[in-house]
């Protein structure tokens, strides 16, 4: 190859590999310094087939550190009455490998690492260890570039909604536990799991159905067995959730009633009362009045006899 032409391939990598950062960097938010970004996205697969350039794992340790850091001020900010033990679960329900995975989806993470041939061959832009890995290295790239402030914010816009998803979770933090404790309240018997495959070994998807009673309330979808079946226990767990909800609307909007129609009720014999006690002191006050005159018809009528017999 010529040299003109290597400088011409170089310079299209090169632009090819900026263009990549700026749209990361605008799902990010933030625009970082190139040499450190591009530090944070090289795996280390990619670093050992090029010579041993510097990996992401320092960064890694330190994101680790930072997410680490924002999770548990939030958590303890925003459950003052929770005890030592469960924010501990409530913070492994939000740091750990899978849910970071999750958010490094959610963010296409996958497709700007830097892999070496040999994990790219076998799914490794999809890995959950590799996509969490690199998530806290960016995190940590974020906290080096721009300060705590800025990898703080960075956090609370891509975690906060999981943290809100894991405190409405019960007591064993998972979907499969919490939809175990919803179905033993509603009295509708114990989950179980039907689980199909597809794809090749190293690129397995997994299919999962949630059903109760004979009944299939959720699916869900995932790189393993678990990550499937926690997702149809989220599924089946809104759909029962929102169908109790729903029937709890439902009475409390029929005892409102209820209660409505019993006041009504009250009022109206109330008032029925009260007429039927003004009828009768109106005519026991009559009856009063209609005595006093005859009483007083009386006291004349002697009176006019004896002028009348005076006079004659």
């Amino acid at each position: 190859m010529s040299d003109a032409k290597a400088d011409v391939n170089a310079k299209k990598k090169a632009d090819n590999t900026a263009s990549s950062h700026t749209l990361l960097e605008g799902r990010l938010g933030y625009k970082l310094e190139s040499a450190l970004l591009v530090r944070a996205l090289t795996h280390r697969s990619y670093a050992y087939e090029n010579g041993g350039l510097p990996t992401n794992e320092r960064l890694e340790f330190l994101g680790d550190s930072v997410l680490g850091l924002v999770v548990t001020d939030t958590l303890y900010r925003t459950h003052p009455d929770l005890p030592e033990g469960q924010l501990a679960k409530l913070r492994a329900a939000v740091v750990n490998s899978r849910a970071l995975a999750e958010v490094g989806r959610g963010l296409e993470l996958g497709s700007f690492i830097r892999l070496g041939r040999g994990e790219e061959g076998t799914g490794g832009r999809d890995k959950a260890s590799i996509l969490a890995d690199t998530l806290e290295a960016v995190i940590g790239a974020v906290y080096l570039d721009q300060g705590l402030d800025a990898a703080g914010e960075l956090v609370h816009r891509l975690f906060d909604p999981l943290i809100e998803k894991s405190s409405n979770l019960g007591a064993g933090l998972d979907w499969k536990t919490s939809l175990q404790e919803l179905t033993a309240t509603e009295g509708l018997g114990v989950p179980e799991y039907l689980v199909t495959e597809t794809g090749p070994d190293h690129e397995k998807t997994f299919t999962a159905a949630a059903r109760v009673g004979g009944v299939s309330y959720g699916t869900g979808t995932g790189r393993s067995k678990k990550e499937a079946e926690q997702q149809a226990a989220e599924s089946a767990w809104r759909a029962i959730r929102s169908a109790a909800d729903e029937r709890a609307k439902v009475a409390e909007a029929q005892a409102s009633a209820a209660a409505k129609a019993s006041v009504e009720a009250e009022a109206v014999a109330a008032a029925e009362a009260s007429a039927a006690a003004e009828k009768a002191a109106a005519a026991e006050k009559a009856a009063a009045a209609k005595e006093a005159v005859v009483a007083d018809e009386a006291v004349e009528a002697p009176s006019t006899a004896a002028s009348d017999t005076a006079s004659a």
